[in-house]
């Protein structure tokens, strides 16, 4: 009888997805890599990995696509790595960067400026650099572990391509969107999940993602000072974050937020059109 191949995974590489892969890397039933969210994504639909730790607005964009029952990267309020970074109050921003390594949290922007700030901003895709990002727009989206690291407050911007003067200062204000979603809808929000087409994954590899969970959700500390051995300032913060801020459980709540989410994205014309959630 063939061995079966090991199941390649395209999993992110930012700090909130560590408890989803604890050990995997030790089973030889996968093969594991490391993306930014939207190429996770990409590798996804091309056929290159077999599941991936996509964005969840992703899944709509899928042919035949499958969730992973019960595992997220989610949270209820406040997310401290998904946030608006604005120069101006909410209500008079025109134009907002999104950041490029985003899918999920771009269109949550969008869904937000509609139904919640009422804004119609100019959307423009731009590299996580906040200092160039905010040179051109009134806001930026950050994501991942430059936005757990990175406050509001006075910064330093980078002169505009083209612009007359050097570099400014300027105030900026944090806007967490896990708490402006929780705000407008009362639901946590859901930014990914392990996602692949039918027949990708066996029972007994289901069951070996979620005892991944298991293990790695019950190690904020010590996956935590595994990231960031040489800084205990920064190592207290991300154990603060995956113990309190990341959720890890696709419960009833969170399966709502996904229809909820997925329903508003497409009134506001950021997919087509919203599709049930299919599950392995």
């Amino acid at each position: 009888m063939t061995a079966r191949a090991p199941r390649r995974l395209g999993a992110v590489g930012y700090l909130n997805a560590r408890p989803l892969v604890h050990g995997l890397d030790r089973d030889p039933r996968f093969d594991l890599r490391y993306d930014v969210p939207s190429r996770c994504a990409a590798l996804l639909h091309a056929g290159e990995t077999d599941l991936g730790l996509i964005p969840s607005i992703e899944f709509l964009r899928g042919d035949d696509y499958r969730i992973v029952p019960d595992l997220a990267i989610a949270s209820r309020g406040t997310v401290a790595s998904v946030a608006l970074y604005t120069t101006r109050p909410i209500g008079d921003v025109r134009s907002i960067a999104l950041d490029t390594s985003s899918r999920t949290s771009a269109a949550l922007t969008q869904v937000l400026c509609a139904g919640l700030f009422r804004i119609a901003p100019a959307f423009e895709p731009h590299g996580p650099d906040l200092p160039a990002m905010l040179a051109r727009a009134d806001a930026a989206l950050v994501i991942g572990d430059n936005a757990l690291f990175l406050d509001g407050g006075v910064i330093r911007l980078a002169p505009d391509d083209g612009a007359a003067g050097g570099a400014r200062e300027v105030r900026v204000e944090k806007i967490d969107l896990g708490e402006a979603w929780l705000q407008m809808t009362g639901l946590p929000f859901v930014y990914a999940f392990w996602s692949g087409r039918t027949g990708a994954l066996a029972p007994d590899e289901v069951e070996a993602l979620q005892r991944a969970r298991d293990g790695g959700a019950a190690r904020p500390d010590e996956l935590a000072a595994a990231w960031a051995a040489d800084d205990p300032a920064r190592r207290a913060v991300a154990a603060r974050y995956l113990r309190d801020n990341i959720k890890y459980r696709l419960g009833e709540d969170e399966r709502a937020a996904l229809d909820l989410f997925y329903r508003y994205a497409a009134e506001a014309g950021v997919v087509p059109a919203a599709a049930p959630l299919r599950f392995y």
